[in-house]
């Protein structure tokens, strides 16, 4: 059995500043890199590097930048048989500035991306009978979102979206086919049209989501924190203090710690501590997927800096 990841492959062109920089600003950089990312391809590998077999459906172009995706994916242990090379448009891109305290400002250029279509739901399809979950985020077509949430629900795969980018005009089809919805705080207040900044407008928000037919709705509030609601309980997770590097894949860290977590049968409130475990981790390191831990350096860090959660939250663990 694995997890499948449906979603993006993007090429990250990131750029280190003092501060981010202001509209119709030009502002002096410090350092430039690139480096593998994309949410769906970053969520991959953050599952894969905790030790979960993992499969990505989706795709990249005929260009060097595909080449290198396809091998850095390869790399860390996800499965690429189905991605699919388009000859016809260029890989993913994503534009990222990254400030001195670890904020970002992110530009995404689709390419590929903005290809995927049915026939890559198809050649998802064929791979559920084998899964225990599907990650979706919204980096590929929506269309294919809901098409890929539809044929997941039929066969009875556990869906976990992560709404981002942020959009305040998700199909309402699609709620009903979410088990766990993941947004952070600019998300979330995209998709309830009220700004959420912390635990009690997560709360509020997680509320709206869960009558909106999700089973789980679980809101990133940063440093603040993780606020998790179902029908059955709701629960607050402080986060783990760390210094702050780069928090460009700390979203897709904890949808890789929360799902690898439920994957190993563990309950959903250590999965969210999990997921906070591994959001704080890649927080630490600059870049996308080069910022992911591997399972020995987050037990660890599980194992050092679980203690920080008081017992209250800490659900056994």
């Amino acid at each position: 059995m694995s997890i499948i990841v449906f979603g993006s492959i993007n090429m990250d062109l990131v750029a280190t500043a003092p501060r981010l920089p202001v509209g119709g600003e030009t502002l002096l950089g410090e350092d430039f890199f690139q480096v593998s990312g994309g949410k769906g391809a970053n969520q991959a590998v953050a599952l894969a590097r905790l030790g979960i077999p993992t499969q990505i459906v989706g795709r990249v172009g005929a260009d060097n930048f595909g080449v290198e995706l396809v091998k850095n994916l390869q790399a860390s242990g996800v499965q690429t048989n189905n991605v699919f090379v388009d000859e016809t448009v260029s890989s993913g891109v994503a534009i990222i500035t990254v400030s001195q305290t670890g904020e970002n400002q992110i530009v995404v250029i689709p390419g590929a991306n903005g290809r995927v279509d049915r026939e890559d739901v198809q050649r998802l399809s064929s791979l559920l009978p084998e899964a225990t979950a599907l990650l979706l985020q919204l980096e590929i077509p929506i269309s294919a979102v809901v098409a890929a949430a539809k044929a997941a629900r039929s066969a009875n795969i556990k869906v976990i979206l992560d709404p981002a980018p942020a959009q305040s005009n998700l199909p309402a089809e699609l709620y009903p086919l979410i088990d766990v919805i993941t947004p952070n705080e600019v998300e979330a207040g995209q998709l309830v049209g009220f700004a959420v900044d912390g635990e009690e407008t997560a709360a509020k928000a997680a509320e709206i989501l869960l009558q909106r037919g999700v089973k789980c709705a679980i809101v990133k509030l940063g440093a603040k924190g993780v606020f998790c609601a179902t029908a059955q309980e709701k629960f607050f997770v402080p986060a783990f203090p760390v210094d702050v590097v780069d928090t460009v894949a700390a979203g897709d860290a904890f949808n890789g710690g929360l799902a690898a977590a439920l994957f190993q049968g563990i309950s959903l409130h250590q999965g969210v501590i999990w997921g906070a475990a591994a959001g704080a981790l890649a927080a630490t390191k600059s870049g996308a997927q080069t910022s992911l831990p591997d399972r020995l350096t987050f037990d660890a860090f599980l194992k050092e800096k679980v203690k920080l959660i008081p017992s209250s939250y800490r659900d056994g663990i």
